[in-house]
């Protein structure tokens, strides 16, 4: 009687296995129906069934559905699966798993369910809208004209300056959670990469264009692609840029024979015989500049993390002569101050006692006078590189200096002007050079 139990119940799992299988099919039809353009991703991502976990989920490979929830959910709104599907697609379309490793979760988890909810919700595809959109249609407007803007990264900056309460936080989930997160991984742990990722989002960029005729549908979900597909650019590797050939005093481990130097040690007493070079040709940062925008729109915390992230890269990475030369420029319209410094006790002062000064309207081009003038006196034997700490919303000099610039901007803006075509552009993010710093 047990065995006759037990196989009824082994039937009804696949009973409830094969109605769940053919409901995601349906709603993978319904994506690719009305979204042509996410036949990429949709193959990409592959569906697997795990049972009692009352949840769908994805680790950025696999689509993972607990099949009675998965009933369950269909049988109280048939659309709901579909909804829940495209959410999960989207997360993986815009990249959010592979940031989860270096923010903060519950935060980070809200504003990335908040950002796809906004995207679906703006295509008005009927195949997958809920009653309560209507409702969260209304709180989107709000938080957008409070944030800025409605990507997981303004929203995630937002609610970190501590713009959310618990009661909001609360609402926001009961509008917009859809799947769990449990699975998203730091990026290298993924079986599928960012780049592939990043692939996928491009051409769905790409082929967006004829999704709609009416812009205003898929405004949302473009404005999420141009943050997804933008190029990062790696702060530590452009840096490398500032390097110059000179002369310092270590071993020189490629020209030495250390058979012959102990060779001689061992069988002429303290005789070597061949002794070791002294001097060795090493890329290292002799002398550089970095400017502080002062009339930038950043918060004091920031400028501070930005100047040790820069200096402990360069001195970190053995970049450094021992005898250093570098200038911490403070300005606006003109240049308000400028501190050399020449060793790690100059830099701390700098930062323990040092104040920004200034925050008039930006001007660029005095700074690069400024180094010029220096250059004329001697200050410099060979200035490399010039980091230009800004928001962007200055004039830049028409000129080009005989010296490498970045213009590092904090975080990205769509409405800056571009950058004068002999220059170099990095944009480090807020919240990831705070979280550096702490």
């Amino acid at each position: 009687m047990s065995n006759t139990k037990r196989k009824e119940k082994t039937e009804e799992e696949k009973k409830i296995s094969s109605l769940a299988k053919q409901v995601m099919g349906l709603a993978h039809d319904e994506i690719l129906m009305h979204l042509r353009f996410f036949d990429m991703a949709v193959s990409k991502l592959k569906l697997r069934e795990r049972e009692q976990t009352g949840c769908l989920a994805t680790d950025g490979d696999t689509l993972f559905y607990d099949p009675v929830y998965v009933l369950m959910l269909y049988r109280l709104e048939p659309r709901a699966v579909a909804r829940t599907y495209l959410h999960v697609l989207l997360h993986c379309i815009f990249s959010h798993d592979y940031q989860y490793d270096r923010l903060e979760r519950e935060l980070w988890d809200l504003a990335a369910d908040i950002a796809v909810e906004n995207v679906i919700i703006g295509m008005d595809l009927a195949g997958v809208a809920l009653d309560t959109d209507a409702d969260a249609k209304r709180k989107l407007k709000v938080l957008q004209e409070d944030a800025g803007g409605l990507t997981a990264e303004k929203i995630y900056r937002y609610f970190r300056h501590g713009m959310l309460t618990p009661g909001a936080a609360k609402e926001y989930r009961e509008f917009f959670t859809r799947d769990v997160h449990t699975l998203w991984k730091p990026a290298e742990q993924l079986e599928i990469t960012k780049e592939q990722w990043k692939k996928i989002s491009e051409r769905v960029k790409a082929d967006l264009k004829s999704f709609s005729k009416d812009k205003k549908g898929a405004e949302a979900l473009e404005k999420n692609l141009e943050e997804t597909t933008r190029d990062r650019y790696d702060y530590s590797e452009i840096l490398r840029r500032f390097t110059v050939m000179g002369e310092d005093i270590t071993v020189n481990d490629e020209e030495f024979d250390y058979i012959y130097y102990t060779y001689g040690l061992e069988h002429y007493g303290n005789l070597p015989l061949i002794e070791p070079l002294e001097y060795k040709e090493t890329n290292k940062v002799r002398e550089f500049v970095i400017a502080i925008d002062t009339s930038a729109s950043c918060r004091g915390s920031v400028v501070r993390a930005f100047l040790r992230k820069t200096y402990s890269i360069l001195k970190g990475s053995e970049n450094f002569f021992h005898k250093i030369n570098v200038h911490i420029i403070q300005c606006d319209s003109e240049v308000q101050s400028d501190t050399k410094i020449t060793c790690d006790d100059d830099f701390e002062t700098f930062m323990k006692y040092g104040k920004l000064s200034g925050f008039g309207s930006t001007d660029f081009r005095p700074v690069f006078q400024y180094l010029e003038d220096l250059e004329r006196q001697g200050e410099f034997e060979n200035l490399k590189g010039l980091i230009y700490f800004t928001d962007g919303y200055g004039i830049y000099p028409e000129k080009m200096p005989d010296f490498d610039v970045i213009f590092a901007f904090l975080d990205e803006d769509e409405n800056r002007e571009p950058i004068p075509p002999w220059s170099m552009k990095v944009v480090l993010e807020s919240d990831v050079l705070e979280d550096e710093d702490s």
